[in-house]
């Protein structure tokens, strides 16, 4: 009994310490169709899991005329 009980709260210690959870960083670059205006970036934290956090840097993208965005998850 005393084993499994050790066995048990090694394994809630690592659960508690392992997260799916973790800080994503996307990067948008918008570039504009008018050469003469600069190239703008903005980044955004999602705390999500990989796969959530790639699908809400893929909503950030906004078509303007004139100007191309992109982002990408680093």
């Amino acid at each position: 009994m005393r084993k499994l009980l050790l066995a048990a709260s090694a394994l809630a210690l690592v659960a508690t310490f392992t997260s799916c959870k973790k800080d994503h960083t996307c990067e948008c670059t918008t570039k504009f169709d008018d050469t003469s205006m600069p190239t703008q970036t903005v980044s955004y934290t999602f705390k999500e899991t990989k796969s959530k956090a790639k699908d809400a840097c893929n909503t950030k993208v906004v078509t303007v005329t004139g100007a191309k965005m992109e982002c990408k998850l680093k």
